[in-house]
């Protein structure tokens, strides 16, 4: 539990000054329905962390808006106090109202408030990433991140985050935030159909940032899911598994942070991800991308 699994698909990557496994767990599923409220099954949840942490996962993703706290909470119960190689990553930018949306919450004061929520669910001293969320929940927006990211670095320089990095953003944006402090992860929406940040990826890992992929199914058309599935059948394996399998196949700075709510499912994402794909069925996967620019 307190090393990194030599089997686990994709090796690792240095987040800031820690080394993680590239194939990491996203939280967000262990909350309830639409991402509000108690999982209906808690001690499923709770299993779910720890076979997470004993199948040597060290990179996990959350956030004070999932459930919201319901995800902080639960990593907190399950794992806490943490081991020295895990790496806990949360977000900031937007809250939950009652309806279960996600108002845009990005003033220096609203920020501070999350970060100590984190703080306070997490139940740690220091945070180990913030990525701060830009846009809204239908995708990215133009806009500087001056002021939100200036706060974040702020709060970093006051010994209360150890590293920042940025979601649902441009190139443009990822840029500007380099410019006001280190930026060790961009968290965007990428995948086999949505390719648009193709040029970004290869720019982030000849500096050594990482990027981080959300919604790995999101987004296909029924012939681009057609293809996909091809692929699968012909591998004996099943489109989750290949997606996973190209994303780290595709960079070895793209870090993945699947989520589930199922013990068995992590299980199968982690062997799905270690899938061998030929030339030939790379050559047919990236067939699939359109190109086309998502929310920006």
């Amino acid at each position: 539990m307190n090393a990194i699994s030599p089997s686990l698909p994709g090796g690792t990557w240095t987040l800031g000054d820690t080394t993680v496994s590239r194939f990491g767990y996203g939280a967000m599923q262990l909350a309830g329905p639409w991402v509000m409220g108690p999982p209906a099954d808690r001690d499923g949840a709770l299993a779910v962390l720890r076979a997470a942490a004993g199948l040597g996962i060290t990179h996990l993703d959350t956030s004070q808006a999932y459930g919201p706290a319901v995800t902080n909470e639960l990593i907190r119960e399950a794992l806490h106090p943490y081991p020295d190689a895990l790496f806990v990553a949360t977000k900031v930018g937007a809250d939950r109202d009652g309806q279960g949306g996600w108002p845009v919450a990005r003033g220096p004061q609203d920020l501070r408030r999350q970060v100590h929520e984190n703080l306070r669910s997490l139940g740690v001293e220091r945070l180990d990433l913030v990525n701060l969320r830009m846009g809204n929940a239908q995708g990215r927006l133009p806009g500087s991140v001056t002021e939100a990211f200036g706060t974040l670095a702020q709060l970093r320089d006051e010994g209360l985050i150890r590293h920042l990095g940025v979601s649902n953003v441009t190139a443009g944006q990822v840029e500007q935030a380099r410019g006001i402090a280190p930026v060790v992860c961009v968290q965007n929406m990428y995948n086999l159909a949505h390719r648009e940040d193709d040029a970004l990826i290869d720019a982030l890992a000849a500096d050594g940032i990482a990027y981080v992929p959300f919604f790995p199914l999101g987004g296909f058309t029924p012939l681009q899911s057609g293809t996909l599935s091809a692929v699968a059948a012909r591998r004996g394996s099943t489109p989750m598994a290949v997606a996973l399998a190209w994303l780290l196949h595709r960079s070895p700075n793209i870090l993945l942070i699947p989520g589930t709510s199922s013990t068995e499912h992590l299980r199968e994402n982690v062997a799905g991800a270690g899938l061998e794909l030929s030339e030939a069925d790379l050559a047919e996967l990236d067939s699939i991308g359109t190109g086309n620019p998502v929310g920006a």
